[in-house]
């Protein structure tokens, strides 16, 4: 087996933040989280029209926050006007989007590790990816456990690693390509984040034969996360953070 690269991450995270419990990616869902026990975020980041790095899925503001249309159509000082908590339940109304930076400070002041996805708006994918990674680099500078960067979008991928190629990468998948490890290969990535529904135990052990941990998205029956965390995942997404407990299977390693 190939030499697998460090992984100071869990073996479990929190799939944006909290995101069933609290309206997610945010703080607060990223506090709640981390108050289930949960070691390790995903959370979703893109950049405004004025080049601001913050916390959203989706292309578009309706699904999770007050404001309507493009989530580039306005610059941050306005998005952050909006209230990202009414949607989920009135307890979290007046929730405001982050800013990666928010994020970051809270993270390391907690000691809490990050899986930040890439998620650029169309037409913006490598620029996103440099954005992103450049910001992460200055954010974590001398930290002990650097954020791990992660993309559906290859261009983002490249952009991340050309600009921070010091931080770690993951490519997203959520089908899994005849030519997976070489696309591995060719991000320079040191780990597959792939759909926990594609994944079985010789894909685990092939990624890992060649150099590559893994990680999944989201499972959140226990029993699955177990047969995951049998197989060898060495770090598994999950919405579930109040079904199942963060101490239940130990990282990678130990």
């Amino acid at each position: 087996m190939a030499n697998l690269p460090p992984w100071p991450y869990p073996r479990l995270c929190a799939h944006r933040g909290a995101g069933k419990l609290a309206p997610e990616n945010t703080l607060t869902a990223m506090r709640v989280g981390h108050a289930h026990g949960y070691g390790m975020v995903e959370f979703d980041v893109k950049l405004s029209p004025d080049n601001v790095s913050f916390l959203l899925h989706d292309a578009t503001l309706e699904r999770t926050t007050s404001g309507r249309g493009r989530a580039d159509a306005m610059p941050f000082r306005e998005l952050a006007r909006l209230d990202a908590g009414g949607w989920h339940s009135a307890k979290y109304a007046g929730e405001m989007l982050p800013t990666f930076a928010a994020i970051a400070r809270w993270a390391r002041a907690h000691g809490v590790a990050c899986n930040v996805e890439i998620k650029a708006m169309p037409g913006r994918e490598r620029e996103t990816g440099a954005a992103v990674a450049l910001d992460a680099a200055a954010l974590w500078r001398d930290a002990e456990m650097p954020p791990l960067l992660s993309s559906f979008d290859e261009a983002s991928l490249v952009g991340a690693r050309d600009a921070a190629p010091q931080l770690p990468r993951a490519l997203l998948l959520d089908a899994l390509p005849a030519d997976w490890l070489a696309r591995l290969r060719s991000l320079e990535c040191v780990a597959l984040d792939a759909s926990h529904e594609v994944l079985d135990a010789e894909i685990v052990r092939a990624a890992h034969r060649g150099g590559f941990r893994v990680c999944c998205y989201t499972p959140n029956d226990p029993a699955r996360v177990a047969e995951l965390a049998g197989w060898g995942v060495d770090t598994i997404i999950t919405d579930a953070v109040d079904q199942i407990a963060a101490t239940a299977h130990p990282p990678a390693g130990a």
